[in-house]
């Protein structure tokens, strides 16, 4: 065994006469401690557990002091964003990955490798090569290095280009962007994310930018044996940002040894832009889109539409803006009649340029559900996208909706069932699958998916709603109104005397008393949205969901037919709503049903 003098690694392959890293003589002497695949030596005491550099302050080609190194047993950070953690190494890759690699190289080998670190640095090492084509990957959230928030989109977006260029692999399973994004920010090992994911091979990198510069190091490594298979360092222009996550897409296929034809290597070197600035732009806008509420909805749409005019022929960026066209009016206050009919001509506009773009025929699969309540036509939209894509999880997502809104449930759960086994840890595909659940009339195992749900993502607004509405048709209405509290603040901000009001309302008049409480609130916010803009955009069916659970049936269809004449998407939610399965049996419901289109 052989340690480097100047930053002490500690070397088991007798072979190797310079240290891969600066290039000194190896001396002959003991190691500190046996180092687990995966951890990096440095010199610390043997009593000290193995460990993996996440971060480092040291300055490049610098043996880092323990001081100097952000650590856990063998864990890897992935930030939440830029400035949340130390810069330095790439997150979550171990030095010991590529240092170790060679441990059948030849003294003349090891030679050679050394001069080049000597003379120019060496970044691109070839390193354990799969013995057998690897069949799943998680490609993990970049790290963004530049010490600059406002480039987030850059790392994010890399991230989910290389992901959707991957699914383009037939025999590769490739968990989806909601899924690998959930470890943002959380402390895992490599080993950890390959169990808990069930994949083969784990993906990770670091993007810097500094002016026209890129910078982008990646990693890919046996989720098992915590090996590197590969590892390269690109330095690049950002005016070849196109070519570059080409150029990726088909490296790291060819690192899984995958076998492909002709067809396939085009598919995944695929770029459907030759414009890097279109390209930045429609990173941007899906930046923005991703945060889904009100203000970044905005940004998403300016970034989608200076994309299309730096390429009026970007199929990709026509299908993010009729995307984001069709979620306003989920998210904020926005006119369906305006907003909808803008986010189809998006999406037709899409297929005009690229009858073959998955995304684009699953984004009007779900207007023509949410809009013109065409079930059948959404339904042959949304098969042409998994044609297409098998491995995209919104449009299983969405075409359970579509079995779900139509009374097939399942179908319903077929289709959501497959969404989340590629996409487990999505909060909208999470949610969705206990509103299916619990249309089948399985409210226990509704309420147990729910409460995983919630689980998963305590900050999300939508399964507490649906968990409250559960509680309610169980009569269970402290539970009710415990959740409904939280949905409201998470959605609206209630102040502490909103939720007094709330509280107290209950404790005079019971569960009506407190719906009423909400009703009152929810008419004098629409009034005060009245004085400052008498054009304000009135959202109705939520108002009939609230009377519908006080059971004032007259006043609920006034709303629901309100909410009908505006297009309201909501509206294709009408026959699985929780509140309205006490309309069912109504005249005014199925004349309702069968107005907006959906088999009785």
């Amino acid at each position: 065994m052989k340690r480097c003098p100047e930053c002490r690694r500690d070397y088991y392959d007798d072979t190797l006469l310079y240290c891969l890293d600066d290039g000194n003589a190896l001396l002959e002497g003991p190691a500190t401690a046996k180092s687990e695949p995966g951890a990096i030596a440095t010199g610390f005491s043997a009593d000290e557990p193995p460990t993996v550099i996440l971060h480092s302050t040291a300055a490049s080609g610098e043996a880092p002091t323990r001081a100097q190194i952000h650590t856990t047993e063998q864990t890897a950070v992935f930030p939440r964003g830029a400035g949340a953690e130390p810069r330095g190494s790439l997150g979550g890759l171990s030095e010991r990955h590529s240092l170790s690699a060679h441990r059948a190289a030849k003294p003349l080998v090891a030679v050679a490798l050394a001069a080049v670190v000597l003379i120019g640095g060496f970044f691109g090492y070839k390193y354990f090569a799969p013995t057998k084509q690897i069949e799943s990957i998680a490609v993990m959230p970049f790290v963004n290095e530049s010490g600059n928030a406002e480039i987030e989109y850059l790392s994010d977006g890399m991230t989910e280009s290389l992901i959707s260029s991957l699914t383009e692999i037939p025999n590769l399973s490739v968990k989806a962007r909601s899924t690998v994004f959930y470890y943002k920010g959380k402390e895992k090992s490599v080993k950890e994310v390959g169990e808990e994911l069930g994949v083969e091979a784990v993906l990770l990198g670091r993007v810097s930018q500094r002016g026209d510069d890129l910078k982008l190091t990646l990693e890919l490594v046996d989720a098992k044996k915590l090996d590197a298979i590969w590892s390269q360092t690109y330095n690049r222009k950002m005016n070849d940002l196109v070519s570059l996550q080409s150029e990726i897409a088909k490296t790291v296929s060819d690192k899984l040894r995958l076998k492909l034809t002709a067809n396939e290597q085009e598919r995944v070197s695929k770029t459907n832009t030759t414009s890097s600035e279109a390209q930045q732009l429609y990173l941007k806008g899906r930046f923005h889109w991703n945060k889904r509420n009100t203000d970044d909805f905005q940004k998403a749409r300016e970034y989608f539409q200076q994309a299309i005019a730096a390429d009026p022929n970007y199929a990709l960026a026509q299908t993010g803006l009729a995307d984001t066209l069709a979620l306003m009016p989920y998210y904020g206050n926005f006119r369906p009649s305006e907003y909808m009919p803008l986010a189809k001509q998006a999406a037709q506009k899409a297929l005009e340029i690229d009858p073959n773009l998955a995304e684009a025929h699953a984004s009007l699969g779900q207007i023509l559900t949410n809009y013109d309540y065409d079930l059948k036509g959404a339904e042959r939209e949304l098969k042409r996208a998994i044609e297409l894509n098998p491995k995209y999880p919104s449009a299983y997502q969405w075409l359970a909706e579509v079995y779900h809104f139509s009374g097939n449930g399942d179908q319903a759960i077929s289709e959501i069932n497959k969404a989340i086994e590629l996409d487990p840890l999505s909060m909208v595909i999470n949610n969705q699958k206990g509103r299916v659940i619990d249309f089948g009339g399985k409210r226990d195992e509704a309420i147990a998916q729910f409460k995983k749900t919630i689980e998963l993502f305590p900050d999300a607004a939508s399964p507490r709603n649906n968990l409250s509405d559960i509680y309610e048709a169980k009569g269970m209405y402290p539970e009710a109104i415990e959740q409904r509290l939280i949905q409201l603040k998470l959605l609206f901000g209630l102040s502490p005397e909103t939720i007094k009001d709330l509280k107290l309302a209950f404790e005079k008049g019971g569960y009506k008393g407190f719906v009423q409480k909400q009703i009152d609130i929810q008419l004098d916010s629409q009034r005060s949205s009245l004085e400052k803009d008498k054009n304000a955009y009135l959202p109705a069916f939520r108002i009939a969901e609230t009377y519908a659970r006080l059971q004032d049936k007259d006043k609920t269809f006034e709303y629901l037919n309100k909410a009908y004449d505006q297009r309201e998407p909501q509206i294709a939610e009408l026959k699985i709503r929780v509140p309205f399965y006490s309309l069912r049996d109504d005249p005014r419901f199925k004349e309702l049903v069968k107005k907006v289109g959906f088999p009785e």
